[in-house]
């Protein structure tokens, strides 16, 4: 029986000091990651803009984590030298805690999602992380449409919140989504003209050299961001 879970956190970074202490981080967190105990999988995370504009936005950094079980994301969260020194140069932090659904696709040539067997029927929430490493022949082509892509998402009152973030600026490439069910989730992915032909073209064009297609259940957040309020259900 799988206990796996996931976590994302976001980092806010106040001034340039702080900023390039995350952007150095990018480097040299990798050692004392590879380290910890518990944890199958991370990936250090810049951000790009508003409305998954890909200038990057050096004040918000993530950490994507794959954990054994909830008790050894914790230990990290709470006790570790490490995630401490990403708290005091980070005026922000907000932890999604999360238990996959469904993932379909490659991250880094793996799968390192495993489908739970204990999610919470009576938990509507989801949360969707979508990542992509786009061919350098079609990233002009890509990124020109992206804007028209995400139309509908805007003031959609059911995305409670979204972040575009990557591994490597304009070539590798995710998106992370909070949605309050997945009806809503459901009607933007297959009624939004914007996205199906988003769809359509990804298909027809195939500019991804890697992809993955990921859902799952959001079942606590803890910390805080600006023009954000965690959900009552959701509060630790």
């Amino acid at each position: 029986m799988s206990q796996q879970i996931t976590t994302l956190t976001f980092f806010n970074y106040p001034n340039l000091k702080q900023k390039l202490w995350a952007f150095g981080m990018m480097q040299f967190a990798h050692r004392p990651m590879k380290k910890v105990k518990g944890l199958q999988f991370y990936k250090l995370l810049g951000s790009g803009k508003e409305n998954f504009d890909p200038k990057p936005d050096w004040s918000v950094y993530g950490l994507l984590q794959v954990w054994d079980n909830e008790e050894v994301a914790r230990e990290f969260l709470t006790n570790s030298k490490l995630y401490k020194r990403y708290q005091n140069h980070s005026e922000q932090q907000l932890t999604f805690y999360m238990k996959s659904i469904k993932a379909h696709g490659q991250w880094s040539k793996q799968n390192p999602f495993e489908a739970s067997d204990s999610l919470d029927e009576n938990n509507s929430y989801i949360s969707v992380i979508t990542r992509a490493t786009i061919k350098i022949s079609m990233l002009k082509k890509f990124w020109d449409y992206v804007p028209t892509s995400q139309l509908d998402l805007v003031d959609n009152p059911n995305l409670l919140f979204t972040a575009g973030v990557g591994e490597r600026p304009v070539t590798q490439m995710a998106t992370f989504s909070l949605w309050n069910d997945a009806r809503a989730l459901k009607k933007f992915a297959y009624r939004s003209q914007n996205h199906r032909h988003a769809v359509q073209q990804t298909q027809a064009l195939q500019w991804y050299k890697e992809e993955m297609f990921t859902r799952f259940q959001p079942y606590q957040i803890t910390g805080n961001w600006s023009n954000f309020e965690i959900p009552t259900d959701l509060k630790a």
